[in-house]
């Protein structure tokens, strides 16, 4: 009977002391990471889901400009397979409706925060959320999502907005990773900004 009287206080009491806790209200800060979607990588990807991935970056772009948040374009170069920097094949897709005047990384890595100046971009910015979306969702979009929370962002991949060689692929990384569609990032936007 003691032992029952006793297990019920402190139950009582951790609920007490759990939920009494202030809980830490953090501003939402965040950024568009739009990664190679470039003329070399486009045509490697599966064309089934192309369409669809070009619309949704287009949506997040046009999403973040009406916020007037940041965007950033990262672009893959490698000294050895290109493509060229000066190239039309280092070039985005002439579908993607981005702008030179947003930030330009070039990595040489799969993630965008290896040996880049993208931390030190979105630090001065005050980011402390990104969203990423562009190719591969297999590859440099899933490196670069672990980078950011190696560099202690909150990441999310966008839903839709991802392309892989293989659109099964695509679909797993979409499951099992952290990601958001874009009617939920537009609610989000609409309560905090």
């Amino acid at each position: 009977m003691k032992k029952t009287i006793l297990i019920s206080l402190l139950m009582v009491l951790s609920i007490h002391l759990i939920f009494s806790q202030d809980i830490e209200k953090k501003e939402l800060k965040p950024a568009l990471l739009v990664i190679d979607v470039q003329n070399a990588y486009m045509s490697s990807m599966d064309q089934s889901d192309k369409d669809v991935a070009i619309k949704h970056i287009n949506w997040a772009i046009w999403l973040f400009e009406k916020y007037e948040l940041p965007i950033v374009r990262v672009y893959h170069q490698d000294k050895d397979w290109g493509p060229a920097e000066d190239s039309e094949e280092f070039r985005f897709a002439q579908e993607i409706n981005v702008k030179d005047e947003y930030p330009m990384v070039i990595k040489h890595y799969g993630n965008a925060f290896t040996k880049t100046d993208l931390d030190k971009i979105l630090k001065e910015k005050g980011i402390n959320t990104v969203y990423l979306c562009g190719l591969s969702a297999t590859g440099c979009v899933l490196a670069s999502y672990i980078g950011a929370n190696d560099n202690d962002y909150k990441a999310f991949m966008i839903k839709n907005a991802l392309l892989s060689p293989s659109a099964e692929h695509t679909d797993f990384i979409e499951t099992i990773m952290s990601t958001v569609d874009l009617e939920t990032i537009m609610f989000m936007l609409e309560y905090t900004q």
